[in-house]
């Protein structure tokens, strides 16, 4: 199970990056990264009840898999 949640939680990084820098543009690092955190613990393909179990053992995960995202999207 837990393979299957940080998969997903690298895929909808990728997607969550995105929508944050289109939501709130520059200059607001801190504000997207809320966003983008939020955007992944509410899409997570897991029974809502799990959902704040799972991004507290997962929050250092999350973290770097935003700024993976945030990096790959630099370099594109």
């Amino acid at each position: 199970m837990f393979d299957n949640v940080k998969s997903a939680i690298k895929e909808l990084a990728k997607t969550a990056v995105k929508k944050a820098e289109e939501a709130l543009g520059s200059n607001k690092g801190q504000e997207k990264k809320k966003m983008a955190i939020k955007y992944i613990i509410d899409k997570l393909p897991v029974p809502l009840i799990i959902k704040p179990i799972i991004a507290f053992l997962f929050s250092s995960f999350i973290d770097d898999a935003i700024e993976f995202a945030v990096d790959y999207m630099k370099g594109l």
